[in-house]
C-alpha cells in the first residue's frame, strides 16, 4: 500500500487554498480582488488571510490609496514552497 503524505492543515482549507492559488499567479493582489475572485465575505477572508500570515505563507501590506485603505497580499518564499509541496502531495493521492 502506498504511503500518503499528510496534507498541510494550513493549506487544506478551501478558501486558504484559493487565496494561495490566486497569489501564486501574481506578484501581489489586493484584498478586494481576492474577495471578488473567491466570493468570500470580508470577515471570513480576513480570518483566513490572518491564518496564512501567521503561518508565514504570505505577507500583508496595508497602505492608503488616495483616502482609502488598501490591503495587499503577497506570497512568501515559504508559502511558495508549502504550496508546491501541497500540490505534490495531492498528485500522490490521485496517482
Amino acid at each position: 500500500m502506498a504511503k500518503y503524505k499528510d496534507l498541510d492543515p494550513v493549506m487544506h482549507s478551501q478558501l486558504r487554498l484559493a487565496v494561495m492559488s490566486i497569489l501564486m499567479n501574481t506578484e501581489m493582489a489586493e484584498f478586494t480582488y481576492i474577495k471578488e475572485q473567491t466570493d468570500a465575505t470580508a470577515g471570513n477572508l480576513s480570518v483566513q488571510i490572518s491564518k496564512l500570515k501567521e503561518a508565514g505563507y504570505l505577507t500583508v501590506h496595508k497602505r492608503f490609496k488616495g483616502n482609502y485603505p488598501q490591503t495587499l497580499c503577497k506570497v512568501t518564499p515559504l508559502g511558495r514552497k508549502k504550496f508546491e509541496e501541497y500540490v505534490d502531495s495531492l498528485r500522490d493521492y490521485i496517482k
